[in-house]
């Protein structure tokens, strides 16, 4: 039985711009929590999204669910999938995550499940560290790469109060129709050109 699904607060909200407070062990465990989890759950597969931030449901909480299904990547083309270094993610839960950044900085286009409709071209680190706890309260290190180390950005982003707005190229912000009508079959060098990107 799902539990469910709550409404996604859209950029303009406080609680999207204010850094989330640390949960505790102990709130950790409670029913409520417990149930906030699996309602983000919901609300991210419902949506569809890859990852949800408590703050996107109106909660300043430092946690954020994450999946990239195979059910979301089947529809992909193969050679999209490797460009982007995009692999099946299962379900799990980040709590106070500290976030290490690694390796060269890639960019490709990025939506937000509370900036709807819209895409830009962000660049994030290739890799990344995170030092965080699990939902049962158990530390846990995540070494991550491609598209799952885009992802622990984005939420962790979410949890300090940023969105990709405030790291994108913003001359390629643009509405998912005309990214999809103009923009998606260019590749990096070519949009960067395209569209006078220093």
């Amino acid at each position: 039985m799902q539990a469910s699904k709550l409404s996604i607060v859209q950029t303009g909200e406080p609680v999207l711009r204010q850094k989330a407070r640390p949960v505790s062990r102990g709130e950790l465990g409670t029913p409520g929590i417990q149930r906030l989890i699996e309602q983000m759950r919901d609300t991210m597969r419902n949506a569809p999204g890859v990852g949800l931030a408590a703050p996107q449901v109106g909660v300043p909480l430092q946690l954020a669910v994450i999946e990239d299904s195979a059910d979301l990547l089947a529809a992909m083309p193969p050679e999209r999938l490797a460009q982007h270094g995009r692999r099946p993610v299962p379900f799990h839960v980040i709590v106070n995550p500290v976030l290490t950044l690694e390796g060269d900085s890639v960019e490709f286009f990025e939506g937000c499940l509370s900036i709807a409709g819209y895409v830009a071209l962000v660049p994030r680190a290739a890799r990344v560290r995170v030092d965080c706890w699990n939902d049962d309260g158990e530390e846990v290190l995540i070494q991550a790469e491609g598209w799952y180390a885009r992802i622990l950005q984005h939420e962790i982003d979410h949890l300090n109060g940023t969105l990709y707005v405030d790291r994108m190229h913003s001359r390629s912000f643009t509405t998912v129709d005309h990214h999809k009508r103009y923009w998606d079959r260019l590749t990096i060098e070519e949009l960067r050109r395209t569209l006078l990107i220093p």
